[in-house]
């Protein structure tokens, strides 16, 4: 059974960080805007862990923190806290309110996670192997999905590129991303294995609705429009090019 974590925080793109983090593990993540919302969460859906800001309007953390304290069902929950203040009478306050942990922001996910380790057990999900080949091709950068070919498409890389983008995609849609790069910068073989993957990989971001850009080489973009399906695909001759046209 996976473990249930809930993040509060007042900011999206925190609450997504911490997301982030957790992704290859077994965990499931719960999320709230602020601390009342945090505290009714945290009452009905008794989370193995709570991820917890102290800065946020209509309840802060530390108020939340001293509700659940005072709650017999819910105070020997984990609390990790998130601070923007590293200053000594603030981390003694929470850690005298008996906190296990605490971050000072801004952090990286696997800052959080060894944080994590020292309080529990994180198990890593099945299908490791899938996520290693995905690494493989697939990056984000600056909020941007880059999917990098290697110089030569075979049939077993197409279908193997192919089989990871729906996940990718999914992936996406749930960490609120809609930019989407097809890096051809480095192919150096035009060959059918290649034009099928390009199709597929645009037609999966159409449905999608992923906004999507194409990068490769001015001499691959003049291969390529010599082939109908991809003979009127608008191609930028750089990475940095194609994240301009977002």
């Amino acid at each position: 059974m996976p473990l249930k974590v809930l993040t509060v925080d007042d900011s999206k793109t925190i609450r997504m960080i911490v997301k982030k983090a957790f992704k290859p593990y077994d965990c499931e993540l719960v999320e709230a805007e602020n601390g009342q919302i945090g505290l009714d969460t945290a009452a009905r859906e008794k989370p193995d862990l709570i991820v917890l800001d102290i800065t946020m309007p209509v309840m802060t953390g530390i108020e939340m923190l001293e509700r659940l304290k005072k709650d017999d069902e819910l105070k020997a929950i984990p609390v990790i806290m998130l601070t923007a203040e590293s200053g000594k009478d603030n981390v003694m306050q929470i850690v005298k309110m008996g906190v296990q942990n605490y971050i000072v922001k801004p952090f990286k996910g696997e800052q959080l996670i060894e944080r994590v380790q020292s309080v529990l057990k994180l198990e890593e999900k099945s299908g490791k192997d899938t996520a290693g080949a995905a690494e493989k091709y697939f990056k984000i950068k600056d909020s941007i999905t880059i999917l990098r070919l290697p110089p030569k498409i075979t049939r077993p890389i197409g279908v193997e590129v192919e089989g990871l983008i729906g996940t990718r995609l999914k992936d996406m849609k749930a960490d609120g991303l809609s930019k989407f790069i097809l890096d051809l910068t480095g192919v150096k073989e035009t060959n059918m294995s290649l034009i099928k993957l390009i199709i597929q990989v645009i037609e999966k971001c159409g449905a999608a609705k992923v906004h999507t850009r194409v990068a490769g080489t001015a001499a691959l973009k003049e291969e390529l429009q010599e082939f109908a399906e991809t003979s009127s695909l608008p191609i930028h001759d750089s990475l940095e090019a194609a994240k301009s046209q977002f």
